[in-house]
């Protein structure tokens, strides 16, 4: 199976849609995609993704576009609201973890002065569980820090998803043990650059699965008004 997660185009956040230049990127990634064997496009429930996932379906001629609640974007902010580093922004406090020395793949992140007072961590734990459940009725269960294929026959499975920069921080970090801060650090996603998960198509292997391709985002270079 392969999951092709999909950040939104550039988008209008006040009124959660894309603006004109998000519309010609979302069909510039739906171009990009047409020869990935997609058989399901699923989307965060927020405009913005929703709009990005439409292009998609209609051109590969897939009409039901099926809502992922748990992929909506994270919030982040004070729990208690005294003031927090940045306001809890999680791009920049990875930035000033690296800058400061902090190890961001410590496993402990979420007990750091940085997030300790975070609502963040919160939210990024309720992704990796439903993360799991979804993946479930994929075909592939989580044994540990990995996943039983137990779907019944090794075809290839290929699914796109449409969401946001922290929730699919969230999910690619789970899915491959990589500490959220970190994956924040490391994987910046343009709007609508295409990241691919690849499972083992063996029925009953237990597997890590491999990062294809990052953020790519080639497919909007020259693209503008």
């Amino acid at each position: 199976m392969r999951i092709i997660i999909v950040r939104h185009g550039e988008p209008n956040y006040d009124n959660d849609c894309l603006t004109p230049l998000g519309h010609k990127q979302a069909e510039a990634a739906a171009l990009r995609l047409l020869d990935e064997g997609i058989e399901a496009v699923y989307s965060s429930p927020l405009g913005r993704a929703k709009e990005t996932a439409g292009y998609t379906a209609r051109r590969l001629d897939l009409p039901d576009v099926e809502e992922l609640d748990f992929m909506r974007e994270l919030r982040w902010g004070s729990k208690d609201g005294n003031p927090i580093f940045e306001d809890g922004h999680p791009w920049s406090i990875s930035d000033k973890m690296a800058e400061t020395g902090i190890d961001l793949r410590d496993e402990n992140w979420p007990e750091n002065e940085y997030y300790n007072n975070n609502i963040v961590t919160k939210n990024v734990k309720f992704v990796e569980e439903e993360t799991d459940k979804w993946l479930e009725t994929l075909g592939y269960k989580r044994e540990g820090l990995y996943y039983r294929n137990q779907r019944k026959n090794n075809d290839q499975y290929t699914v796109a998803l449409f969401c946001h920069g922290g929730s699919s921080s969230a999910m690619i970090g789970h899915i491959l043990n990589q500490t959220f801060p970190y994956v924040c650090a490391t994987q910046h996603a343009d709007f609508t650059g295409i990241t691919i998960l690849r499972f083992s198509k063996v029925p009953g292997s237990l597997c890590a699965p491999s990062l294809e391709i990052a953020c790519d985002a080639r497919h909007i270079k020259g693209v503008t008004l």
